[in-house]
């Protein structure tokens, strides 16, 4: 029996958290510190920023990025145009290990899409950034941005 739509993203979402979790325990990460991680390779963002996108109190995302500071892959920084902002960026070793990471996780949510046709893998993403643009126009919060600059696609890259 197929299942519902919602509950196929359901179990996708859990599908994504665990391959966050193979992939950051082969960098010796936490699931959060991979997710962390990969959110960084774009630059660095802001401290509310990660609160809102990582689904953490800001207790518990400052516990994350001191736990990642102290093993000298993050640093933080203020913000230029607003000294009361303070940034995480990656350090050098962070950039090394976040790239490790976000290429895993990419690579694996590939091959596990691998065998659908380019057509249907094509609908899929439209179908998510559908759902993305509806939570950001309905929640006021930035519609989440891919980490890193995407290819331009055609009919026959895969999405």
């Amino acid at each position: 029996m197929v299942a519902t739509f919602t509950t196929a993203l359901v179990r996708l979402g859990h599908l994504v958290q665990q391959v966050f979790g193979d992939v950051g325990r082969e960098q010796d990460l936490t699931p959060q510190q991979a997710q962390l991680l990969c959110l960084l390779v774009g630059g660095p963002v802001g401290m509310t920023e990660l609160t809102r996108t990582l689904h953490l109190e800001k207790s518990s995302l400052t516990g994350l990025v001191d736990r990642a500071e102290k093993r000298g892959l993050v640093a933080r920084t203020r913000d230029s145009r607003d000294r009361r902002v303070w940034l995480v960026e990656l350090t050098p070793e962070g950039e090394r290990v976040g790239a490790l990471a976000h290429d895993g996780v990419e690579a694996r949510l590939e091959a596990l899409a691998g065998e659908l046709p380019v057509e249907h893998r094509e609908l899929l993403a439209s179908a998510i950034d559908g759902i993305l643009a509806e939570y950001a126009s309905t929640t006021g919060r930035p519609r989440p941005q891919p980490t890193r600059p995407q290819p331009a696609r055609t009919s026959a890259t895969p999405a």
